[in-house]
C-alpha cells in the first residue's frame, strides 16, 4: 500500500513539474530575428539608354584571289583557314616563260638602241652635206625616218618591258587585303588562269567586322531626334552556353530606305574584332546606345513581380519593415527598368530574399547600392558611352 502512494506521489510530481514548463514556454516564445536583406537606395537621375536588336555579322570586306595569267601552279604559301596579312604571298605560278618574255623584250630594246645610235649618226653626217647640196635630200629624209621609227620602236619595247614585268609580277599571287582565307580552290600542279582568271581562294577581313540589323522606321526616327552622336556607340554579344561574347564598336551607316514589307531600315555597326572572336554569318545582338541627356528612376528588373494587380516590389518603411509597393514602368531592358510611378527619390528597394520576403515583415537591411545600384550595373556591363 506505501509503495503504491509513493508511485501517486511521484506521478502527480512529473506532472506539476511538466505543466509549469509548459506554462513558462507559453509566456515566453522564442522570438525569430528579422531576415537580412540587401537593399538599393533608388534617385532619378541621367541614365545612359541603349536598344537591343537582333543581327547578323558579315565581313568588312571580302577579295575572291585569281590567277590573271595562265602557268602551272607551283607553290601554296598558306594552310587553309590560316589569317594573313596585306602582301604576304599565297601563291606562286611557274615563272619560266615570263622571265623569257621579259629578257627577250630587253634584249630587242638594246637592239633598237643600238640601232637607233646608227640611224642618229646617219642623220647628223648627212644633214650638213645637204646643207651644202653634196648629197641628195631623199637620202637624208630616209634616215630621219628610220631615226623616227627607232625611237618610236623603243618607245614601245619600253611598254613591252612593263607589259613583261607586271605578267612576271602576277605569278606571285599576293594577299589583297588582310583576313582569313578559305580553302584552296586549286592544287599544286594544276593549270591555272588558261582562258579566264580562275579562282584560287577568297579572303574574307574580319577586324573590324560589320553587324547589320534592321529597327522599325519608328526607332530610327527616334535614334535621330535623341542621338547626341554622329557616330552613335554601340555593342554586338554573342550570348553562348557558358560565356557571353562582347565586341565594341559605333553606327556607321544606315540605308536610305524602309523596307516595304517590314517597315524597318537596314543599319550597320562596324566592330572592333582584333581577335576573330566573332564570324561572318553569326547570329548577334546588337545594342545601341541613344542618348544620356534624360532623368530616369531606374531598378533591376531582377526584383519586379506581378500578379493579376500588376506589377510590385518591396521597400522598406521608416520601421524596417518589408512593404509592397505597386509600380508602373516605362522603357525596360535586360540591365534596367525605368519605374514611371509608385517609387520615389529615396525609397529603399529591397534586392535580395525575394522569395522570403512578405508584407509588414520585420528585416534586417544593408545598404548595397554602390555594388548593386543602377550606376553599378552601368558600369560593371560597361554601358557608360565613351566621351
Amino acid at each position: 500500500m506505501k509503495t503504491k502512494t509513493l508511485g501517486v506521489i511521484l506521478l502527480l510530481g512529473v506532472l506539476f513539474f511538466s505543466a509549469c514548463s509548459e506554462e513558462k514556454s507559453a509566456q515566453a516564445p522564442m522570438k525569430i530575428p528579422p531576415l537580412s536583406v540587401n537593399t538599393v537606395t533608388v534617385n532619378k537621375e541621367v541614365i545612359p539608354i541603349w536598344r537591343s536588336y537582333t543581327g547578323t555579322t558579315k565581313a568588312s570586306s571580302e577579295q575572291e584571289v585569281r590567277a590573271r595569267v595562265a602557268g602551272v601552279l607551283k607553290e601554296i604559301y598558306f594552310k587553309d583557314g590560316q589569317s594573313v596579312t596585306k602582301g604576304q604571298k599565297l601563291f606562286l605560278i611557274e615563272q619560266d616563260e615570263y622571265i623569257a618574255a621579259l629578257d627577250a623584250a630587253k634584249a630587242k630594246k638594246q637592239q633598237d638602241e643600238a640601232s637607233l645610235k646608227l640611224a642618229d649618226a646617219d642623220v647628223a653626217r648627212y644633214e650638213p652635206l645637204v646643207k651644202e647640196g653634196l648629197a641628195p635630200r631623199a637620202t637624208l629624209e630616209q634616215y630621219q625616218a628610220q631615226l623616227a621609227g627607232l625611237k618610236a620602236a623603243i618607245a614601245g619595247d619600253i611598254a613591252q618591258i612593263k607589259k613583261a614585268e607586271i605578267e612576271l609580277g602576277y605569278t606571285t599571287i599576293l594577299a589583297p587585303i588582310s583576313g582569313k582565307v578559305s580553302s584552296r580552290k586549286v592544287d599544286i600542279g594544276n593549270l591555272v588562269g588558261q582562258g579566264e582568271a580562275t579562282l584560287l581562294t577568297t579572303i574574307m577581313s574580319v577586324d573590324p567586322i560589320y553587324a547589320y540589323f534592321s529597327p522599325s522606321q519608328n526607332d530610327v526616327r527616334m535614334f535621330e531626334k535623341y542621338s547626341n552622336k554622329e557616330k552613335p556607340d554601340a555593342f554586338i554579344e554573342m550570348r553562348g552556353e557558358h560565356d557571353t561574347v562582347r565586341l565594341d564598336g559605333y553606327i556607321d551607316f544606315s540605308n536610305n530606305e524602309v523596307d516595304s514589307q517590314t517597315s524597318t531600315i537596314t543599319m550597320r555597326a562596324t566592330i572592333s574584332n582584333k581577335d576573330a572572336k566573332v564570324l561572318p554569318g553569326t547570329f548577334v545582338y546588337v545594342n545601341l546606345f541613344i542618348t544620356d541627356k534624360y532623368e530616369f528612376l531606374m531598378i533591376s528588373p531582377e526584383v519586379i513581380f506581378a500578379d493579376q494587380l500588376g506589377s510590385y516590389l518591396y521597400v522598406l518603411d521608416k520601421d524596417n519593415k518589408a512593404k509592397r509597393v505597386n509600380i508602373e514602368t516605362g522603357y525596360s531592358s535586360k540591365y534596367y527598368v525605368d519605374v514611371s510611378s509608385g517609387l520615389k527619390d529615396g525609397d529603399r528597394v529591397i534586392v535580395s530574399a525575394l522569395v522570403k520576403i512578405r508584407d509588414s515583415m520585420e528585416v534586417d537591411p544593408t545598404d548595397v547600392t554602390d555594388t548593386q545600384g543602377i550606376k553599378a550595373i552601368l558600369e560593371k556591363n560597361r554601358l557608360i558611352p565613351k566621351e
